[in-house]
């Protein structure tokens, strides 16, 4: 009869080692399934946000999607006004053109040669032991394009303006870049193909 009892004893302290065990298994599971799941919509609120960027279109018809990556690209040059910080930098086909000699060797750059201007509103450096103004807030970018086709009556450049609003981290086209909004400008440096920078030595 005590081999019974303690047989039955046993059966019962396993029974209740595999239930708990089920349900830390349980519990570990959706652990993993709701971490998962923060991931994911952390990854999604940061796609959403690169591609609210890259769907916006100029007034002139020019998408910021055909500047993808620009943020990578190399630097060309920077530029300093009374109240704009400026980087240029190109993207890797108009690198290539510059190193290559364009514009001064004559030849202009080709099709699918993009640039971009970024801006940013100066400040004074709070940390440096001298006087240097670095970037504070970031306010512009301005982009040219390439395309001989589409943009025949302004030496085969396109122009447009994205604004950014730090406030709600949002770019928007500036309604008064039409494609050859910078032309009037950059057609003082027509025999460079309309580009004022070069690409500086490093």
């Amino acid at each position: 009869m005590s081999e019974l009892v303690t047989k039955s004893e046993e059966q019962e302290e396993r029974e209740q080692k595999l239930q708990i065990r089920a349900a830390a298994e349980h519990v570990a599971g959706l652990i993993v399934g709701v971490t998962v799941l923060a991931l994911l919509a952390i990854l999604a609120a940061t796609a959403d946000s690169a591609s609210d960027k890259y769907s916006l279109k100029s007034p002139g018809g020019i998408a910021f999607s055909d500047f993808r990556g620009y943020e990578d690209w190399a630097m060309v040059s920077s530029a300093r006004t009374d109240e704009v910080l400026k980087v240029i930098v190109a993207n890797p086909t108009m690198i290539s053109a510059y190193k290559a000699g364009t514009p001064g060797n004559g030849q202009p750059f080709p099709d699918g040669s993009m640039i971009v201007k970024l801006q940013w509103k100066p400040k004074k450096s709070a940390e440096a032991p001298f006087v240097v103004d670095v970037p504070d807030v970031f306010t512009q970018a301005f982009v040219m394009e390439k395309d001989s086709k589409r943009f025949p009556k302004t030496g085969g450049w396109g122009y447009a303006v994205f604004n950014y609003d730090p406030a709600s981290d949002q770019f928007t086209p500036d309604a008064k870049s039409l494609s050859d909004c910078g032309n009037a400008c950059h057609a003082a440096v027509k025999v460079k193909d309309y580009i004022f920078h070069p690409y500086e030595k490093r």
